[in-house]
């Protein structure tokens, strides 16, 4: 039977012996638990082990997790890491504490005005496509500087960094070679005056080449809480 607790220790054993490999202190890297169609029940096995933020990717079934263990009394960190709709935006900016998969300024325009006054501005991650794939979500790397720019300027929002989804592979020469991409990208925004702390990148399967190339929030689902049904 899966033991999300003795998962946990993996994972964070994982990243410890990466940070440790490429001389970064693990202090300076967060674990991202990604819930995405996994039951509340796991939720709170993580959150028992000591796992505060978790990552969903679906607006209705995030919103619903994070309303229901609102009421747990576990102070949880709520990421949205999947794509939004225009007329999706509300719920986010209501329920969230991060938004890692911002490319329109539209959405991030919506997103800032719905952002309700009472709660701290939403933190948010520019997603780019550092693999140029066509199919997958993401700003280019030539067009991220204006949209870090105008993000910038939106209240409610705090701009924290950039996430990436690179395209899976076992090359990791090659794992490396995007997230350096992302991080170059981000020295660069860094380079004109914005103070960007985040790099979202890294996953169960490369997550220590991500950290190798300084990720700041690894997300992690399969390794914690087994392969979606």
């Amino acid at each position: 039977m899966m033991n999300i607790s003795d998962n946990l220790q993996a994972v964070r054993h994982r990243i410890e012996a990466a940070a440790h490999a490429c001389g970064r202190d693990p202090a300076g890297i967060s674990l991202l638990a990604v819930s995405k169609t996994k039951p509340d029940s796991d939720i709170l096995a993580a959150a028992a082990a000591g796992q505060r933020a978790f990552g969903e990717n679906y607006v209705q079934e995030g919103c619903d997790k994070a309303e229901r263990l609102a009421t747990s009394g576990l102070a949880l960190d709520w990421h949205f890491i999947g794509p939004i709709q225009s007329n999706k935006t509300r719920p986010v900016a209501t329920w969230f504490d991060w938004v890692h998969a911002i490319d329109r300024e539209k959405i991030a325009q919506r997103l800032s005005e719905q952002r309700p006054p009472d709660k701290p501005p939403l933190c948010i991650c520019i997603q780019v496509n550092v693999s140029g794939e066509a199919s997958k979500s993401g700003v280019a790397p030539a067009d991220v500087a204006a949209l870090a720019d105008a993000v910038a300027r939106l209240p409610r929002l705090k701009l924290r960094g950039l996430m990436a989804i690179p395209e899976p592979t076992d090359d990791v020469v090659l794992q490396r070679q995007r997230f350096a991409h992302l991080r170059q990208v981000l020295e660069e925004l860094n380079a004109t005056g914005h103070d960007l702390d985040t790099l979202s990148m890294g996953m169960s399967q490369d997550l220590e080449a991500a950290i190798a190339e300084g990720a700041t929030i690894v997300r992690v689902g399969s390794a914690l809480f087994g392969a979606r049904a």
